[in-house]
């Protein structure tokens, strides 16, 4: 029998979903992260979850893993020491960037911008035209020349970015070589091949970008694919990209910069696997870890995607689920400035060593997690992952520096560490509904992560967000987006024309021969061409404007009503955002297709049925702090729960891999699928189930 496994590495916690693809059954575990090494929480994590499943590790054909080191190389600052090969006229194009100050003009702003990630530039003589013609040749004496002199200044990556090779890369080919020859061993990252588009800053930031995590994610997969074939000599290693397709090893190592948001993109791929199940297409979605918070928005069973990524202050353009994270898990710590007397929760996390007071570890700040178990929504009966005991003094003594803080009692502080940091949660939820023009109310919330049903039903009331769901397997649910997606690639191309000028032949032509050249990566890592399928983008903006919007298009569509079919889909995309469109023509920039092999279609078997009592799961009770009260809570045995079971609130229901809290006058339903449903006791369900547009006149 064959195995497929998914892995999702996170700042506390590494998780891990084994999947028999012929069976669909699955096994899930859950090992702390080691940030030293990340492979080696891995391979602890693959000897547990095989532990589980009774098989030897040689039985996985497959590894799907969603990995956070290009994310944590930019934003600790720990990336390669890059140089940038630029056109003469152009050494300046990082430093001068765009317009944009964080913080808005609402008042006095200090801004101290970040260095550039390639502070080592030399420039050469060569120009090519906007249309891809050869205006001075290359100057290949003085670029050796140059070359030498970023060599002896002993650069780990190297970035080529001239001036119109997205229009004609031969110069930039060309450069690679050359370099290849001066600099053996130093990867080269040319910016045709990365992103090929127009907006010289754009291409050249996120080519630089791709060098300069690069040595560093290609050290990552090369040990961890050597660590694999130890225990599983003909294993395939796929990593997860940013778009929430797969990427295989070579080509994540060489194009890296499509994986800055690769651990966050399994969780809503596993969340969109699990809601359209139980019949909810639209979606916000929730993953709580040990440091941050992960949130999307999913529309018709479809997550939106954004054309760029953001990590920390650096923008790239690259393709991405719209995923929004603010500083906000259970490993963040709760703090009273003296200046203030205001209590905050986080961004600073106790992450995986030592971790929050209650792990035993040596960690003595007041966290999240610290202020759960004071609560009593953590049981003392639970253990996390399954193995690891929960010090409730020790939660105590760290939650009571913030009490003594703000002169309150510890259940009191602990109260409020919960509350601030629920809306610090619901502040990155807004900025991907209603900042975006969509009504949270419309949406159901998914929960997961091994923090997300603690603060699920808690941030559904704040939103008007109902049901408010808690998937099988929450804290895992990440590795299951892992090792149910596929393999995923692109193609795009600049192209500039009013709509005047072309028509919808030539538009449907050029995104078909796009679609083609990205098939065959595809049909190299064995994807048959009857599984793929294909979508189809364009970026478009009025004439005369310089934003620019992306919509999908459906050449079937696109033949039947030409060019209106793109832009009647742009004017409502604009009149959404900003409420209104103009009556001016069109105009095309980028032409895009996205090609996808088929993931894998586990077979779940339904939850056994039962009646709405659930008092066969019930394992004990918990003297809790909900709402300002004490109450005492039900604690129920997840795995015990069956189909139609009503869980009413309070109560705790504890699995091996996280905690779900069902607050006072609310119910968790539980169906067929096993997700359990809560929704407030006088909830009434809208009389429309399709999403609605907000800001839309």
């Amino acid at each position: 029998m064959s195995y497929r496994l998914g892995v999702d590495v996170g700042g506390t916690f590494t998780d891990l979903l084994l999947v028999q693809e012929k069976t669909g059954q699955t096994w899930s575990a859950k090992v702390p992260s080691t940030p030293a090494d990340q492979s080696i929480g891995v391979l602890n994590g693959i000897k547990r979850v095989c532990e589980r499943a009774g098989i030897d590790p040689s039985q996985i054909d497959h590894v799907m893993h969603g990995t956070t080191v290009a994310t944590n190389t930019v934003l600790t600052g720990t990336g390669a020491r890059c140089g940038l090969v630029t056109t003469k006229g152009y050494r300046q194009v990082l430093q001068i960037a765009r317009s944009y100050v964080p913080g808005g003009l609402g008042g006095w702003i200090i801004y101290n911008k970040s260095l550039p990630m390639a502070p080592l530039a030399c420039t050469i003589e060569e120009r090519v035209s906007a249309k891809g013609d050869v205006v001075r040749a290359l100057d290949e004496k003085a670029l050796r020349a140059s070359l030498k002199k970023l060599k002896s200044q002993k650069i780990e990556a190297l970035t080529v970015s001239l001036i119109n090779s997205f229009a004609n890369p031969a110069h930039e080919r060309r450069v690679r070589e050359i370099a290849l020859e001066e600099m053996p061993g130093t990867p080269v990252s040319i910016s045709s091949d990365v992103v090929p588009e127009m907006q010289e800053y754009e291409r050249t930031v996120t080519t630089v970008a791709n060098s300069y995590v690069r040595p560093r994610v290609d050290r990552y997969v090369r040990n961890l694919k050597t660590k694999l074939a130890e225990v599983a000599s003909d294993v395939k290693l796929h990593i997860l990209r940013s778009d929430g397709g797969l990427a295989s090893a070579s080509s994540a190592a060489e194009y890296p910069v499509n994986l800055l948001m690769s651990g966050p993109a399994g969780g809503v791929t596993g969340a969109l696997w699990v809601a359209v199940q139980a019949g909810f297409p639209n979606l916000l979605t929730v993953d709580v870890g040990g440091t941050s918070t992960d949130v999307a928005l999913i529309q018709g069973g479809q997550p939106r995607l954004r054309r760029e990524t953001t990590v920390g202050d650096v923008t790239v353009r690259a393709s991405s689920v719209d995923i929004r994270t603010v500083g906000a898990g259970g490993g963040s710590i709760a703090h009273v400035p003296e200046l203030t007397k205001a209590l905050r929760v986080g961004p600073q996390s106790a992450g995986a060593d030592p971790g929050p007071a209650a792990y035993n570890r040596g960690g003595t700040e007041p966290t999240v997690a610290d202020a759960n178990i004071v609560l009593g929504y953590l049981p003392a009966m639970q253990k996390l992952g399954g193995d690891m005991v929960l010090n409730r003094e020790l939660a105590q003594t760290a939650v009571k520096k913030v009490g003594d803080a703000l002169g309150l009692g510890v259940k009191q502080a602990a109260q409020g560490i919960y509350n601030i940091v629920n809306e610090n949660m619901v502040g990155a939820l807004r900025l991907v509904s209603v900042e975006q023009g969509y009504d949270p109310r419309d949406y159901a919330l998914i929960a997961f992560g091994g923090a997300g049903p603690l603060h699920a039903n808690a941030l559904s009331r704040l939103l008007g967000s109902w049901p408010s769901i808690i998937p099988p397997g929450p804290g895992v649910l990440c590795a299951l987006g892992d090792a149910t997606t596929a393999v995923r690639d692109e193609r795009a191309r600049t192209y500039v024309r009013k709509f005047s000028e072309t028509n919808a032949k030539e538009i449907d032509k050029i995104l078909k021969g796009l679609a083609a050249d990205a098939s065959k990566g595809l049909e190299a890592e064995g994807v048959k061409k009857s599984e793929i399928t294909t979508s189809y983008q364009v970026d478009l903006r009025y004439h005369g404007q310089g934003l620019r919007l992306t919509v999908e298009v459906n050449l079937a569509e696109l033949q039947k009503k030409g060019l209106k079919a793109i832009s009647d889909k742009f004017d409502e995309e604009h009149e959404r955002l900003f409420t209104f469109a103009l009556p001016l023509e069109h105009e095309l920039v980028t032409l895009r297709s996205a090609v996808q092999g088929q993931g894998i279609k586990i077979k779940r078997q339904p939850l056994a049925a039962g009646g709405s009592d659930p008092k066969a799961a019930v394992v004990g009770k918990q003297k809790s702090f909900m709402e300002g009260k004490d109450v005492t809570a039900v604690v129920y045995d997840r795995a015990k729960l069956k189909a139609g079971n009503k869980v009413r609130g309070p109560a705790i229901v504890m699995e091996m891999d996280s905690t779900s809290v069902i607050l006072p006058k609310h119910t968790g339903h539980v169906d067929k699928s096993g997700c359990i449903l809560i929704y407030p006791d006088n909830y009434k369900a809208p009389k429309k189930a399709a999403a609605k547009k907000s800001g839309k006149k």
